[in-house]
This record gives structure tokens, C-alpha cells and sequence, in this order.
């Protein structure tokens, strides 16, 4: 059994500190009419849904990168871009983007040194342990059928985790059939796009009567 560790004050005084800041700089950038550069509306100019990782890295250079304005794109992001389920809250995502949004085009954008690359399962788990999550609570979530090492799971090279992800979108019952879904990798330091999977040629050859996973998914990898 492990007891809930609290917050050390120099936690908290970090966080209230970054929350005022937050706040005081909101309340600046309301006044000064600033929010007025990005005004837009809810629908994506053009028409296309990100799916990207949530690395810091990413945050500026990616829609930099892609030359990508406020308005342009929907921007779903988790750890890795990694689609864990095909019923999961990305691809509920992706289809209201396309559905209610108007959006006609997927990309799946991992980046090179990711932290979900062998991410170790084991070591979250003890973190959370340490963290004060009671060993009864995951016994309990173990006995329900919840295998926390499976969902904690990363890939074994970034090419692998982009090409997983476009697999299950391309493949999803309730993707309309002619949404082209490309897959890429960006250089988190340079910007630098490979793409790995080209979303039109794989309509093109499904059109053709092309319909394995391997001629339809893999033609287009790129090594870096």
C-alpha cells in the first residue's frame, strides 16, 4: 500500500505561479484587442485535420513548418500520434472534423526522437506508484480487464507508430472512402517533413483493385 504524496511547496508556489501569469497576461491580451490577428471561424480553410504528438517541440514549428495559420487546420494531438483504438476519443475526433467540420483530408505527423519510441510501461507504473497511487487501485483496474502495460505502450521506431496510425484510420468503418490519409515525419529540431505515406496514391491503387495492408500502406516509407 502506498500513501498519496502531497504537492512540496515549491510545487505549488510553481504552480499558482504559472496560473497567475497566465491569467495577468489573459486579461493584457483581451484589453489590447490582440486575439483580433486570429480571428477566424470553426471551420478548417483548408479543409484538412492534423493528427500530430503533443511534443514541446512541435508547438510553433510544426504548423510553422507546414505553413499552417490560425483557422487552417483541426490539430488533434496526443503522445506520439498514436491511435491506441479504433473507437478511442482521436478518431471520434477526426470523424466529427470531417463530418460536422467539413474537413476532406487526414495527415499523421510523428517526429524523430519521440518519447513514446520504447517507451518503458514498467517505469510509468512505478512513477505512479510513487506518486501515491495505491497498489489496491491497480489490482482493481487489473482484475477489471484493464492491462495498463498494453495501454501504456509506445512503438518501436516512430516509422512504425505513423504508419499504425494511418493503417487503422484508412481502414475504419466510418472513414468515408475517398478521404485521402497521409502519413509524415518531421524533424523536431529542423522542420523537415518525410513523407511515409501518400494518402492519393493509395486511393489511386485502391481504385485499381490494389487491397493488401502491404501494397497499399507501405509504398511510399522513407527512411531518414
Amino acid at each position: 500500500m502506498t500513501n498519496q504524496q502531497p504537492l512540496t511547496n515549491t510545487s505549488q508556489e510553481s504552480s499558482a505561479t504559472n496560473l497567475t501569469n497566465i491569467l495577468a497576461y489573459n486579461e493584457e491580451f483581451v484589453n489590447r484587442h490582440e486575439y483580433e490577428q486570429y480571428l477566424t471561424d470553426k471551420y478548417p480553410d483548408k479543409k484538412m485535420v492534423i493528427f500530430t504528438c503533443m511534443d514541446t517541440r512541435l508547438v510553433e514549428l510544426l504548423p510553422k513548418a507546414m505553413n499552417l495559420r490560425n483557422g487552417d487546420v483541426k490539430i488533434i494531438k496526443n503522445a506520439g500520434a498514436i491511435i491506441s483504438q479504433p473507437f478511442g476519443s482521436v478518431v471520434r475526433s477526426v470523424l466529427v472534423a470531417i463530418y460536422e467540420l467539413e474537413a476532406n483530408e487526414v495527415v499523421v505527423v510523428g517526429h524523430y526522437e519521440c518519447g513514446m519510441t520504447g517507451l518503458n510501461s514498467e517505469r510509468i507504473v512505478e512513477k505512479a506508484k510513487q506518486r501515491g497511487v495505491d497498489d489496491l487501485v491497480l489490482d482493481t483496474l487489473t482484475n477489471s480487464g484493464i492491462k495498463l502495460h498494453h495501454w501504456l505502450r509506445g512503438f518501436d521506431n516512430v516509422q512504425e507508430g505513423v504508419l499504425n496510425s494511418v493503417r487503422i484510420l484508412r481502414n475504419h468503418p466510418l472513414l468515408p472512402g475517398d478521404i485521402p490519409v497521409h502519413g509524415m515525419i518531421i524533424d523536431p529540431t529542423t522542420g523537415k517533413l518525410d513523407l511515409v505515406a501518400d494518402g492519393y496514391e493509395y486511393l489511386e491503387q485502391k481504385s485499381k483493385g490494389f487491397h493488401s495492408n502491404h501494397d497499399l500502406d507501405d509504398t511510399t516509407c522513407t527512411t531518414r
